[in-house]
């Protein structure tokens, strides 16, 4: 389980609230809040 503001490395990452999909392309990259419902917490799927 990763949470907004944690660099968890390149990725797609899905929110665990509502399963909307964040990619990360780079290993600096920061999880955002949820761009569809402002939640925090996602787990990695790819």
């Amino acid at each position: 389980m990763y949470k907004t503001g944690e660099k968890p490395g390149k990725g797609t990452y899905e929110c665990m609230s509502c399963g909307q999909i964040v990619v990360l392309d780079d290993n600096t990259d920061t999880l955002p809040p949820c761009p569809k419902c402002e939640q925090t917490t996602y787990i990695k799927v790819g």
